[in-house]
């Protein structure tokens, strides 16, 4: 019998051995000419799998590395299931930001817009992006707009911090998402943390977020599975906090974002409720993660952090006519003073430390284009229809551009209004609408949290790029109450 089975399995072997080389040949007979040096990989997968190595997120990872030092700034591969253009060059990444639907446009792999949604403003393209986009322009707008936004702001980051009193130790991701989340569900459906459906949504969200980072495999119980459910039960709350925002005495108008939503007659519930999901999205996630990493490498900089609280001491101390004292004594933030500095003046050392958490955290690694006609730069052929992966790491972290590039130091932007060789809310027509407010937020969190606590991270933790950022611990840290805190004692 074995004698029988083994010419079988040889031949089987065989046949597999050619089908590769037969495979492997067709796919480099079709490539065409000038294409970037590089390598495509096995067969389906490619390089997919080095590509997303998890790696430190101030470093580029071994993979682009080694890339990068065999191959050049510009490469091909073969990543999640196309072939692919990899750009670790500044000037390619600008050229690709800057003809978006004219030469490449967005294109993201299919699972992602099966856990997203076919509306979703991070996949959608054209004249759809267009209109949905400006819809989160107008959250922005409004935002900016109302004085209650900044006092939200302020309120929720005192409550978080004071939270701590009794504390010695706090796994800070935590509670930057409770913070962020609560926020955003207060300006975008007037909801107040204390409510059940708050806990709801944020119990919810949490699923959705594991499964949006991890293997697309739907299969009942993998936290991809996990997270397409836990999509469908915050649309279907949004829906009817929608339904239930139309009815008789309980439509009274709130004031919200979603009023200005069921305002709008040429948009259907569908969209509507896909534009909800993408901003809390949006200004929740994104915004912790900022938070996090600004306060792990300020927990690593001691002469940073000093400059910093030396700074929000200055800020608490000026008071104006109107300024009154909360209970205990405590002086509150001047709120217009904060915003004119954290969003106006690149000199202001809340701004000069978010800038550089953003340069080397790197929240946003790099984003998914596809080119829409051939397309020629610096002698290479980017064919059409192939992937186009600009990484914005890369640039972040290029001694060329940055001198030091692999140390914190928030001071290489003072005096510095904008820089073009840092894009960690990408650019062109898909920049992040919610950049400005994600750098308000987290000034006035970073302000109250240096004038009351010291702190240092609990055992080792780093964000790590899988390849979104993550803390795979969360960011535990030991906390120590200072005596200069909010007012006390100065």
């Amino acid at each position: 019998m074995v004698g029988l089975l083994l010419p079988l399995v040889l031949a089987l072997l065989l046949g597999l051995a050619l089908a590769f080389v037969l495979l492997h040949f067709l796919f480099v007979k079709q490539e065409p000419t000038k294409l970037p040096h590089g390598s495509m990989g096995w067969p389906l997968c490619g390089e997919t799998l080095g590509f997303l190595k998890p790696h430190k997120s101030n470093s580029m990872g071994s993979f682009l590395q080694d890339h990068c030092s065999r191959h050049g700034k510009i490469f091909k591969s073969h990543l999640f299931g196309s072939p692919t253009i990899v750009s670790c060059d500044h000037e390619f990444n600008m050229f690709i930001l800057q003809n978006e639907e004219k030469l490449f446009q967005c294109s993201y792999p299919k699972p992602i817009h099966g856990i997203l949604g076919r509306l979703c403003l991070l996949v959608v393209v054209g004249d759809i992006h267009k209109r949905l986009r400006s819809f989160a322009l107008n959250l922005i707008s409004t935002c900016k707009s109302k004085p209650e936004f900044l006092h939200d702001i302020d309120k929720l980051a005192i409550s978080i911090v004071e939270s701590w009193k009794e504390r010695k130790e706090v796994v800070f991701c935590e509670e930057a998402k409770k913070f962020t989340f609560n926020l955003i569900v207060k300006q975008i459906l007037s909801l107040e943390p204390e409510e059940p459906l708050t806990s709801k949504i944020l119990a919810d969200f949490l699923t959705f977020m594991k499964g949006l980072v991890s293997l697309p495999l739907y299969i009942p119980g993998t936290p991809y599975a996990k997270a397409v459910k836990a999509r469908a039960r915050i649309s279907s709350t949004v829906g009817e906090i929608i339904k239930d925002r139309r009815k008789g005495d309980v439509g009274i108008a709130k004031g919200d974002f979603l009023d200005v939503l069921l305002s709008n007659t040429s948009l259907s519930d569908e969209g509507k409720v896909s534009i909800v999901l993408d901003l809390l999205l949006g200004g929740y996630e994104t915004t912790s993660i900022l938070m996090a990493t600004a306060v792990y490498f300020l927990g690593h900089s001691p002469h940073a952090l000093e400059k910093l609280k030396a700074n929000s001491l200055s800020l608490s101390l000026r008071r104006t006519p109107s300024h009154k004292e909360n209970e205990g004594g405590r002086r509150t933030l001047e709120l217009g003073r904060l915003q004119a500095n954290a969003v106006h003046s690149q000199c202001n050392k809340a701004v000069t430390v978010i800038n550089e958490a953003l340069r080397c955290g790197n929240v946003v690694k790099f984003v998914h284009r596809k080119a829409l006609k051939d397309v020629n730069f610096k002698g290479y052929l980017i064919p059409s229809g192939w992937k186009v992966l600009p990484v914005f790491t890369a640039s972040h972290l290029d001694p060329s551009l940055h001198e030091n590039a692999s140390e914190f130091n928030p001071w290489r932007w003072a005096g510095q209004t904008t820089s073009k060789d840092v894009s960690p809310f990408g650019g062109g027509v898909r920049l992040c609408p919610g950049a400005e407010l994600a750098k308000v937020e987290t000034a006035f969190f970073l302000h109250y949290l240096v004038l009351n606590y010291r702190w240092k991270t609990k055992g080792e933790d780093c964000p790590l790029a899988h390849p979104y950022v993550e803390f795979e611990r969360g960011l535990p840290l030991e906390i120590e109450p200072l005596e200069t805190s909010l007012g006390r004692k100065s």
